[in-house]
């Protein structure tokens, strides 16, 4: 029986496991619609195709992150739907904290400000 990984072996989360956790947020989705949720928070600057998408989503449910669930009775019975865990609740949070804790460094505000004017931290 494979050991269930431990939340810190998980961390730092890459990007794409980041954005789909934080599409699955608002509920379960099938892929095409993490997809579409992903260009929608990030306002079209992450465009995830499928090939990430379903490599991510492959690693994740190996990693406990996410987990597969049958469609509701509207939804076509072929697609398969994902939702997140509480191991995947856990773990996007805890990214979440880490960025905002990079992003407070003064340092960091600094460099932010002159790469881009106007950019705020």
């Amino acid at each position: 029986m494979p050991k269930s990984p431990n939340l810190d072996d998980l961390l730092p989360l890459p990007s794409a496991t980041l954005h789909i956790l934080l599409a699955l947020t608002g509920g379960p989705l099938h892929g095409y619609a993490i997809m579409r949720r992903v260009d929608e928070l990030s306002d079209g600057a992450v465009q995830m195709g499928p090939g990430t998408l379903y490599g991510s989503i492959k690693r994740m449910l190996a990693d406990g992150l996410i987990e597969e669930i049958e469609p509701s009775a509207d939804d076509d019975e072929r697609r398969r739907v994902y939702q997140m865990t509480g191991l995947g609740e856990q773990a996007s949070a805890a990214e979440v904290q880490r960025l905002k804790r990079l992003l407070s460094d003064t340092a960091v505000k600094r460099w932010a400000s002159r790469a881009r004017p106007g950019f705020e931290v």
